[in-house]
């Protein structure tokens, strides 16, 4: 069989074919557009499956092998059941089938009805002799609503530096943010960007969402005076001289403009843990760390034994000798033996850096918070990293994540991120997301997942294509939500979906129903089925995290200004006349403001300037001229008026975009840019873009003025 065109598309059979392992042969990327897959897309996501596509005959066998198995099988790999009800599959049996099930909890059953929340196994004879096996998943029926509007601040942690900090920011500031935070300001939560480990360097990707795994942290982030052994290193000198290097990185950024360095804030730290690992243990610590060690098992050898291999090999898997390549060969066996000393090390750190997240969150609660820190959860893991090489059959071969061609991107997007294989996910029971969800949870009040829709569906690209050339492959996001809602409800933790963007029909009633929260950004919220005017805010939906800009965005400053056009102008990046884009970003803006005026929350200077002088303070921004006081006293109470319009919308929690608080004009991250802008690499920065230190934020008027208006501008009842 000769390889499809790319726009050729596929045959009958081979649309069955698709059909039946959740391969999209067609999308929509607007409710009155479909647009085919092509048959490369859908047969290279087959292959991806295991399914053999080579020739017709080919697709027709395994159409064949397909639809048998789908009529012969008693009950699908994984089951779900939601509170105490009987879960469909079962209900479905035929008549007399006997059920064994064996509980998480060590009990054995007979019923289906009334199972415990759990991961359980079940075992189906039926009365002709079929038997079939599956895990059992049973969930309660949705997370409980937060007992009380939270609000709370938003900020990428790295960017966050304090006095103390050794040229970034880290767990000791996380812990210190969260303890002022909710005891001064009255917050309920403190979101940060995804603390995952990182792929080593250098130089090392620093985008926090293309991680080297998901399940354990990054060491970058420790404290390292928190550490208790580090009081303990014989040599002083070298102690010395390391905090020397470490005042110096932090100097530089604060005092002297350079960018956040990621590598060389980690070539500090890891000389210093170094020193660490030399100390030995207390009996007491020492038990704790054996504890944990049994407690994370393989998962925790893989990882450690992958960044030892990555010391010695380099941090690309694939080039390795061979029998490295898979982490269960025999010689990955005699590796690990080999290199004990490293792979306790990295263990160690693991150990370390999950401690201080701990206390991070217990510093949280203890000042008050109702939530805590909200963590984040990346969409995947980069493909040369340690969770692709230790879960290597999870992963489908030779595809990458992304997102189709729309309105907004015409080339469709590959985030370079292989993809879970929904096949082998069933058939584990969920257990790799499982387990994920159980590490993130034992630091998290509560967790943001990006691009939840992924828990749906998700855009799969052919190694060595355009993202054109994808499709949509599906998940069973019934037993993703059910994994997500029971590890979840076991922690006592919120979940945040970030569902900005296209989102698939169904998807946002699903997670509602589900208790988990959308995501719902000031700019965004617009009557695009009609007027595409500005909603008001009792239309709000309630179970949202309601903000007024992300990471990915332009800070509110840079928004009221239209600095974010000029900015996006000056890196070539418009597809369109910069007049145009001025014009449409002012109408836009004139439209929020015309709203914020006319429900009264735009207060003092702002409200008493004519429409003439706005213009003109805004053009004077907008050129970079010296800001009058006037001037920034309008921001500020344009910026107090945004956030008082999110307190008139129902959500349940609001956040305050950190640097918002200090007039910060850069976003952390331009989309579409990689090296032609600082993503990921700048501190937290004033409306003059100096950079302000944690102390200086907690003293700062600005902020203070800022949150207090969540505080004191509450509607009743709320």
């Amino acid at each position: 069989m000769t390889a499809p065109r790319p726009d050729e598309p596929p045959s009958e059979e081979l649309s069955r074919l698709a059909d039946l392992h959740g391969v999209a042969t067609s999308y929509r990327p607007s409710p009155d557009r479909t647009v085919a897959a092509s048959a490369t897309a859908v047969t290279r996501a087959l292959t991806a499956l295991g399914v053999d596509t080579a020739t017709p005959d080919a697709v027709r066998a395994a159409l064949a092998a397909r639809t048998r198995e789908r009529a012969e099988r008693l009950l699908p790999p994984t089951v779900v059941g939601w509170g105490t009800a009987t879960p469909a599959p079962l209900a479905a049996l035929p008549a007399g089938t006997r059920l064994d099930i064996r509980t998480e909890q060590g009990a054995t059953l007979t019923s289906p009805e009334d199972l415990p929340p759990g991961v359980h196994r079940v075992t189906a004879t039926a009365p002709d002799g079929r038997t079939a096996h599956a895990h059992l998943i049973v969930a309660p029926p949705a997370l409980p609503a937060l007992p009380a509007r939270a609000h709370g601040l938003l900020v990428q942690l790295y960017s966050l530096l304090s006095s103390r900090s050794w040229g970034m920011g880290d767990l000791g500031d996380l812990g210190e943010l969260a303890g002022w935070a909710g005891r001064s300001l009255g917050a309920g939560f403190v979101q940060v960007n995804p603390l995952h480990a990182a792929v080593p360097g250098p130089p090392t990707d620093p985008s926090p969402y293309r991680p080297s795994s998901r399940r354990f942290p990054d060491p970058v982030h420790l404290r390292i005076e928190d550490v208790p052994e580090f009081a303990y290193t014989a040599d002083h000198d070298r102690v010395r001289g390391l905090l020397e290097r470490a005042g110096r990185l932090r100097e530089a950024v604060l005092d002297r403009g350079a960018l956040i360095d990621r590598d060389a804030v980690w070539e500090v730290k890891r000389e210093a843990l170094e020193l660490v690992h030399e100390v030995p243990l207390g009996p007491g610590r020492r038990a704790a760390y054996e504890d944990f060690l049994a407690a994370q098992g393989q998962a925790l050898q893989d990882h450690a034994t992958w960044y030892a291999l990555a010391e010695v090999h380099g941090p690309d898997w694939h080039r390795w000798p061979s029998d490295l390549r898979d982490p269960r060969s025999p010689g990955t066996a005699r590796a690990r033996r080999d290199l004990a000393h490293r792979v306790d090390f990295h263990s160690r750190l693991v150990w370390l850096t999950d401690a201080q997240l701990t206390a991070a969150q217990r510093a949280a609660r203890e000042a008050g918070m109702t939530v805590g820190i909200v963590h984040d959860l990346a969409v995947g893991v980069h493909p040369r990293g340690a969770d692709a090489w230790a879960q290597q059959e999870y992963f489908a071969a030779g595809m990458s994540v992304g997102a189709p061609p729309d309105a907004f991107n015409a080339r469709g997007q590959d985030w370079g991120l292989p993809p879970w294989r929904p096949d082998r996910l069933a058939d584990s029971g969920y257990a790799p997301f499982r387990d994920l969800l159980r590490a993130l949870f034992r630091y998290a009040g509560a967790l943001r997942i990006d691009h939840v829709m992924g828990l749906f569906r998700l855009w799969w690209v052919p190694e060595g294509h355009p993202p054109t050339e994808g499709t949509y492959v599906r998940y069973d996001a019934e037993a993703m939500l059910a994994v997500l809602v029971l590890e979840a409800s076991r922690a006592g933790a919120v979940v945040i979906g970030e569902d900005l963007g296209t989102v698939e029909p169904g998807v946002r009633e699903a997670l509602r129903e589900r208790g988990v929260h959308g995501t719902s950004v000031l700019w965004f919220e617009r009557d695009w089925d009609g007027d595409r005017r500005p909603l008001p805010p009792e239309t709000w939906r309630a179970d949202c995290l309601a903000t007024a800009t992300t990471h990915d965005l332009p800070p509110t400053a840079a928004r009221l200004t239209g600095e974010h056009v000029e900015l996006r102008d000056s890196l070539g990046l418009l597809t369109r006349p910069v007049e145009e884009e001025r014009a449409e970003a002012a109408a836009d803006t004139r439209e929020w403001l015309d709203l914020l005026t006319r429900l009264g929350l735009l207060r003092g200077e702002r409200s008493e300037r004519s429409e003439r002088s706005e213009r003109s303070e805004r053009s004077e921004r907008s050129e970079g001229a010296e800001r009058s006081e006037g001037a920034e006293g309008a921001e500020e109470a344009e910026i107090q008026a945004v956030h008082r319009y999110l307190l008139r919308t129902p959500a349940r929690m609001i956040g305050v975009w950190l640097p918002d608080g200090v007039g910060d004009r850069r976003p952390q991250n331009l989309p579409g840019t990689w090296d032609q802008y600082p993503n990921w690499r700048l501190p937290v920065a004033d409306a003059h873009g100096r950079p302000v230190t944690l102390e200086e934020l907690a003293a700062s008027p600005r902020l203070r003025a800022l949150v207090d208006v969540l505080r004191t501008d509450r509607p009743p009842g709320t």
